[in-house]
């Protein structure tokens, strides 16, 4: 009798474990194991950076991984040495600049894409959109040909020298009409209830006024996200201020930077702490705007 009792306990037992609700889910383990081991490959870097960046120059020198004691003072040392304040100020301007122009030539044009027929309207899309296609270190070479012949031309019909060329405009026009800015918010624009363009219409509003009154309020989600993609590329943007830049009157952070790397040598804890300070407005500013970020990308993706 015991054993016959044991016997069903150890059936009922194995039926438990069999239902689908007590089964291991091992392909869910192998996802999370996969996304652990990214974001460690992630963070690494940055904790490395860190950690760095707040130690004396014989702990690293050594290549001790944490600090034995916080060296705040780095941080300040390489503020005053890479001169950090005016490179600063430099790159709120060139990424102000460029964020302005941005929206202003491609909100009207997804707009036009998305809720405007005319001739021709599919086909320049495809175009706009093949450009996505090309790499960018492509177009560098044209562009910098471009750009040099427009300084040549203010310089012959202006008198104005160096009206592009180490001057704001080289550093901002190229980036104000972005064929993804216009995929993305063309996507958003798109959704938007046909409905609402009838009311509109019937109060005698045009395509002007219902873009700037009802289709920009409800798109801030995908405004959110081009902007951060925007101000992520103007500010981290190194090559092209090598070639068009070069003097310090508009030298942005990222060229700072490098220069600074060079000056520093083999103050390694100063280039971590420099390193810092020229991330900090990139991660505050994706962490003000994280939820809308993402709700961008997801809505943008919807309806192709």
């Amino acid at each position: 009798m015991a054993d016959t009792t044991f016997s069903d306990i150890s059936q009922k037992e194995k039926r438990k474990v069999d239902q689908p609700g007590n089964r291991i889910a091992y392909g869910k383990l192998a996802i999370y194991g996969v996304l652990i081991i990214g974001v460690i490959f992630s963070l690494v870097p940055f904790l490395w950076m860190l950690s760095w960046s707040v130690m004396s120059r014989p702990e690293v020198v050594v290549g001790r991984a944490i600090p034995t004691e916080i060296h705040l003072e780095n941080y300040s040392e390489a503020w005053e040495r890479a001169e950090f304040s005016d490179l600063i100020w430099n790159s709120v301007r060139i990424t102000g600049i460029s964020l302005a122009g941005l929206l202003l030539f491609c909100i009207p044009a997804a707009y036009a894409f998305a809720r405007m027929k005319f001739v021709g309207r599919d086909v320049l899309f495809a175009l706009t959109l093949s450009t996505l296609m090309i790499p960018d270190i492509v177009t560098l070479i044209p562009n910098y040909l471009t750009v040099v012949w427009l300084n040549r031309l203010s310089t012959t019909f202006f008198g104005e020298a160096g009206a592009w060329l180490n001057n704001w405009p080289s550093l901002t026009i190229p980036f104000m009409a972005s064929a993804f800015t216009i995929f993305l918010l063309r996507q958003f624009f798109a959704q938007i209830p046909d409905d609402l363009w009838d009311a509109a219409r019937m109060d005698g509003a045009s395509h002007i006024q219902f873009m700037i009154r009802v289709v920009l309020p409800l798109s801030t989600a995908p405004i959110m996200t081009i902007t951060t993609f925007a101000f992520i590329g103007s500010w981290n943007s190194l090559l092209w201020p090598l070639l068009v830049a070069n003097n310090s009157d508009w030298e942005p952070i990222a060229l700072g930077l490098r220069n600074f790397v060079s000056l520093a040598g083999d103050e390694f804890h100063l280039q971590m702490a420099a390193s810092v300070i020229m991330i900090l407005p990139v991660v505050t500013l994706y962490f003000f705007t994280q939820k809308q970020f993402t709700e961008g990308i997801y809505s943008g993706s919807l309806k192709g």
